[in-house]
């Protein structure tokens, strides 16, 4: 299916009236574009320039079914990209502004440039206003520079902390406006970029995180990498408004200019700065992930388009599967809104999978709604047309029929923490870190080790570090000054905390309804509280993943236990996800207090213990079991029978030992044997002073 595209019935010139009082609010922007026409045509006059093209003609969603003339109606959004000289005015005016804030439309603007305003809702009386930070790297890598670049900026800068998320990015928060053109073009100028991290837009490519020297997982890579490059903005507005228009760019593979330029298919917007997504860009965000069968690190059904490469007996790379329709976001008390896991669509040849991106990409640009953005995300368009249709419409724009999709193995969920072999001779160790957040002493100590060996760093989708290019020699002394700061291997890391995951929330996020970062150590700690009351044993875990609003950026509706704040200090309560992320949770509970959390929490794992097979998962056991049943389980719970301690150690020698532990340990909020026996752990990990797993 090609796009249509017409020409402007009307000019205006310099001498308009109108033209003029336009112009006294535009400053700084220099250069002006045209663009092709689709059928509902606006004109939009821009600042003048020594290019004698004055008007900007700008597109709205093709809508091949209506008949009508009537121009459909479109989001406030869909209004400020159209009148933004493609994502530059009005925000290149309010950053210069005295104020600590800018205005509604550049708060939309601002976040394809990667960042968010916020304020801090912990406060009372006038606002805070800060800027949250998000860089762009696919597939989680961060060059040695990089690292260093961003860990500078959070003391100089932001809060003194990083964020490491779900989709393999740095968070920098606390930036103010007064320092946000130095934060942006420090992060330019030193390998990295914001540009798409958020927005209406492709945003950071995942891939598996693990700097594995193997054929297909090298492959991988690079198909992420291509991707990304593909569907990155090309009208340099990025950069017009960071660093005055210099550009820093990295030399593209010839396959990806060629991918983006075609336009045999009707893909493109012809002349325009924007070949794929035009003056509109996409009608919201949109997610991708790449990986190698049975590798889910990255969560690949959750995403827009899940792309996972397909290999021969030897190993070579032939093709690729896709999956399309994964999203996490809803609305509470709209069931129209909903969480969806992505579905088949085909394969294509390896040499094609740029085509077809770029055809499910336009297909969603052209069908995606922009009326309502509660519901422009390409699931719903999907659940709207059925998956046969909507494959249908992206063969037009691809050209070809696709393959049909070829068998796969189990997926299995990989978090590759620990020390392992490159395949290149050197090591590479992952490190578990609480919900992303790098602060005070693991920060400090972070910092040294990358910045003494000379380390390039990856991000993985489980808010994970990994340190890369390790040399068998530097093992030793990086194990123990790790530990010191409480890195441990993952064998001294509670397996609770191992694969939970939690969104910032408050006191930043403004979407955020209770608590979810700053709540999840609480929670955990009653959950391992209630384990060892019921009776299961430590190695027993469950995936937990708390979100403090439905939006659903920590996945918590893969998680076998999901809490998704739904009031204040108030959570619904979804189950049946399983540990390998490829079944969606359902909802079990509303409105649950979080200091009632154990009346649900004991009774479901008691049943799971008593009533589980064997090395059945709780996801698992849930699901067979049934909510009815479950929730009969919890209506009845008097208690469960004592279970009997099976190792009792005495930790203190007197009482003044136990109460100067007591005394440090409520610092902590901390029990004085909970923190006794991390303080064992920790020293027992320092000691192991690299030895193997």
């Amino acid at each position: 299916m090609s796009t249509s595209f017409g020409t402007a019935t009307s000019a205006v010139t310099p001498n308009d009236p109108k033209i003029r009082n336009r112009m006294q609010s535009f400053t700084g922007l220099r250069t002006s574009h045209s663009v092709a026409l689709t059928t509902n045509v606006s004109l939009f006059p821009l600042p003048f320039s020594s290019s004698p093209s004055l008007i900007r003609a700008v597109s709205s969603p093709v809508k091949p079914e209506k008949t009508t003339t009537t121009e459909p109606k479109r989001s406030k959004v869909e209004i400020f990209k159209e009148q933004s000289n493609f994502i530059r005015y009005p925000l290149n005016e309010e950053i210069l502004t005295d104020t600590p804030n800018i205005n509604e439309a550049s708060t939309q603007l601002i976040k394809f440039h990667g960042s968010y305003q916020q304020y801090d809702r912990d406060e009372r009386g006038a606002r805070s206003y800060s800027f949250m930070l998000r860089t762009r790297n696919p597939g989680g890598k961060v060059p040695n520079q990089l690292y260093l670049t961003m860990d500078d900026l959070a003391d100089q800068f932001g809060i003194g902390s990083l964020r490491l998320t779900t989709r393999q990015t740095f968070q920098l928060h606390g930036v103010l406006k007064k320092n946000l053109k130095t934060v942006m073009s420090t992060i330019i100028k030193n390998m990295g970029s914001t540009l798409g991290a958020c927005g209406d837009l492709n945003r950071n490519v995942l891939a598996p995180a693990a700097p594995l020297m193997k054929k297909e997982y090298l492959f991988a890579q690079e198909t992420a990498d291509n991707i990304a490059a593909l569907l990155t903005p090309q009208s340099g507005f990025y950069y017009d408004v960071w660093v005055d228009g210099e550009r820093f760019m990295t030399s593209e593979p010839p396959e990806v200019v060629e991918a983006r330029n075609d336009n045999s298919h009707g893909t493109n917007f012809p002349d325009s700065p924007e070949p794929i997504y035009g003056t509109q860009f996409l009608p919201r965000k949109f997610k991708i992930a790449v990986t190698v069968p049975t590798d889910n690190s990255v969560d690949i059904l959750t995403n827009d388009i899940g792309v996972v490469l397909i290999s021969d007996e030897k190993g070579e790379p032939q093709g690729f599967n896709i999956y399309v329709g994964g999203g996490m976001g809803r609305t509470h008390r709209l069931e129209t809104t909903f969480p969806c896991l992505g579905q088949q669509l085909g394969y294509v040849p390896k040499q094609d999978i740029l085509y077809a991106i770029k055809a499910i990409v336009a297909t969603q640009r052209d069908h995606g709604r922009r009326d309502d953005r509660k519901f422009s995300r390409t699931k719903y368009l999907i659940s709207s047309w059925g998956i046969e249709k909507f494959k249908s419409v992206v063969e037009q724009y691809y050209g070809k029929k696709f393959e049909p999709f070829r068998e796969l193995p189990e997926w299995e969920f990989k978090s590759y923490l620990g020390w392992h072999e490159q395949g290149d001779g050197a090591l590479f160790c992952g490190l578990h870190v609480d919900n992303g957040r790098v602060a005070g002493k693991m920060k400090k100590t972070l910092r040294e080790v990358i910045e003494k060996y000379n380390l390039n760093v990856r991000i993985t989708p489980n808010q994970n570090i990994i340190l890369c290019d390790i040399r068998s020699a530097w093992r030793r002394p990086i194990t123990t000054v790790l530990a010191q700061a409480g890195l441990l291997q993952p064998r001294y890391v509670d397996p609770l905390n191992l694969t939970a995951m939690a969104c910032p929330a408050f006191p930043l996020c403004p979407l955020a309804i209770t608590e979810a970062e700053r709540g999840i150590p609480d929670i955990l700690k009653r959950v391992r509280a209630v384990f060892e009351k019921v009776g299961l044993k430590y190695k027993d875990s469950v995936v937990i993943r708390v979100t403090g609003c439905p939006n659903g950026c920590a996945r918590p509706y893969m998680a076998e236990l999901g809490l998704v704040g739904d009031g204040p200090n108030s959570y619904q309560i979804w189950l049946g996800g399983t540990p390998n992320q490829t079944q969606l949770a359902r909802s079990f509970m509303d409105k649950v207090k979080v200091q009632d959390l154990e009346k649900v929490f004991e009774p479901v794992f008691y049943y799971w213990k008593r009533k589980r097979h064997a090395k059945e998962s709780f996801g698992d056991f849930t699901n067979r079991i049934g909510f009815e049943k479950l929730e009969e389980v919890v209506d009845k719970w008097e208690g469960a029978v004592q279970a009997p301690t099976k190792y009792t150690l005495k930790l203190f020698a007197d009482k003044e030992t136990y109460q100067a532990m007591e005394e440090l340990a409520k610092l902590q909020s901390k029990s004085a044997h909970q923190l006794a026996i991390e303080v064992i752990r920790n020293f027992v990990a320092a000691q192991q002073n690299g030895k193997s797993e």
